[in-house]
Order: structure tokens, then sequence, then C-alpha cells
């Protein structure tokens, strides 16, 4: 349910996805109805082995769901084909992963000036946007900087960067604080925070970290493949009119 005046950005409808383990199947998610507004910071909870990676990865095109569609905007992602999805996913999705997945032989500015390339910017376009989103992220002074002569928290400022770059309409987030600190991953929630005021982009991320509701608009909890509540955040500066509500599925 849409509890904001923003239009919806991604749907899913009736989402399963069903995986063979050594000759069994196993039900990763089992049904999931999900409308998410634009302009929102949504947080995906749930134990490990829910499904939440396996959705975020089916709404970013990286899986392809047994049964059921989700739709950004008007395009269905079921009647794309490989290449069709392929473009969808440089243009309009950003990725930031646990891991940070940066290639160690680059530099910040490089990673990022990378996934513009990728993406078919002109080398002018490349060279300001990298600079623009890595100043925009705290790093003005580590552009030139590898990975490993940066802590955990810079590299994932690198990789926040990276996914900013190409000005997606939605930013996927697996676990990006899992590897940080509690004040490390308070700094990073608040980045988010700021991405989705400034920039009007809309992040969605998995996460068990419990700091991150302070942070939120709305907070999904995914529990044996169905998301079984949705709670609304009363924000001071909401970025949608929203209620704090909570709605249950269950």
């Amino acid at each position: 349910m849409n509890n904001t005046a923003n239009p919806v950005l991604v749907q899913t409808v009736g989402v399963t996805r069903v995986y063979k383990s050594r000759g069994q199947p196993v039900h990763a998610l089992r049904g999931v109805d999900l409308e998410l507004p634009r302009g929102v910071l949504a947080v995906l909870k749930g134990r490990s082995g829910s499904g939440k990676t396996t959705l975020l990865n089916i709404i970013g095109g990286l899986d392809r769901p047994t049964q059921g569609k989700v739709v950004l905007d008007e395009q269905v992602f079921e009647q794309l084909s490989e290449n069709q999805l392929n473009q969808l996913r440089r243009h309009r999705l950003g990725f930031i992963f646990q891991s940070f997945a940066l290639l160690p032989t680059y530099s910040a500015f490089e990673n990022v000036e990378l996934a513009l390339r990728i993406a078919g910017k002109n080398r002018k376009e490349q060279a300001e946007q990298s600079r623009r989103y890595l100043r925009a992220v705290g790093l003005a002074r580590w552009m030139d900087h590898r990975p490993d002569e940066m802590s955990g928290g810079q590299q994932q400022r690198v990789a926040i960067a990276r996914a900013l770059a190409t000005r997606p309409d939605l930013i996927l987030a697996d676990e990006p604080t899992a590897e940080l600190d509690t004040t490390t991953s308070r700094q990073i929630f608040s980045l988010f925070r700021q991405i989705v005021e400034k920039e009007r982009i809309t992040i969605l991320a998995t996460t068990h970290d419990p700091l991150f509701d302070e942070y939120a608009d709305v907070i999904y909890t995914l529990s044996d493949g169905v998301i079984h509540n949705e709670v609304w955040m009363e924000r001071s500066n909401p970025p949608g009119q929203h209620p704090d509500k909570s709605v249950s599925n269950s």
C-alpha cells in the first residue's frame, strides 16, 4: 500500500521465486506485492534467509521471478529482452553492495568514471559527474586514492558516488553498512537521507541494522518470502505526505 502523495516508481505483483537445491524446490519468495513510491528512503528488513536479497535482485533486474511481475514506471521487466534490461540497469538503476565491489587497481575517480563510461556518457560528462558526486559524498581529497588506501566507510562512499553518478531513478543497496562500525553506519544512513531529499532519488536498502529506522520513510518486513508488515515513519520534513501508521498484511 502506497501511503504517500508520491506516484509509485516500482511495483511487484505476486512475485515468487523458486530455486532447486539438491533436486528439491526452495521457495525464496511466495507472492510479494509491493508498491514503492518515488522519492523515499525505504528499508527491507527480515532474518537471514527471509528472501531480502532475492527480492532486491529481482527488483534490480539481476534475477527473474518464477511467477509474477516487476514494473518500473510502465516498463514491465518480464516483457524486456536481456539487452533492454541491461540498458535499464545502466541508466535507471544504481547498485550498492555490502562488499563495496570496487576495482582495486582503479582510483576512486576511475571507479566512478567507469560506471559513466559503461552508461555511454561522453568524456566531459564522465569527468564532471565523477568529480561532482565524489565531492557530494565528501571525498574531494580522495579522488586519486585506490580502495586499499581508504577506510571501509570511504570505500562505501565511493560505491555510493558510483551509484549516484548516472542519476538513476532507484538505488538498491544490499546490507550497505554490514562491514562498518556504528559511527560510520550513521554517516552512511545520513548520506542516504540527504540523497533522497536533495537528489530526489529513491533508495531501497536491505539491512539488519536498527539504526536505519531513524532515517527511513518506510520499513517493509519480509518473513518466509512474504511482506508481512509495512510501517511508515513520521518525519519532520518528509519527501512525501504520509501518515505515521502501520499496515499489516499478515
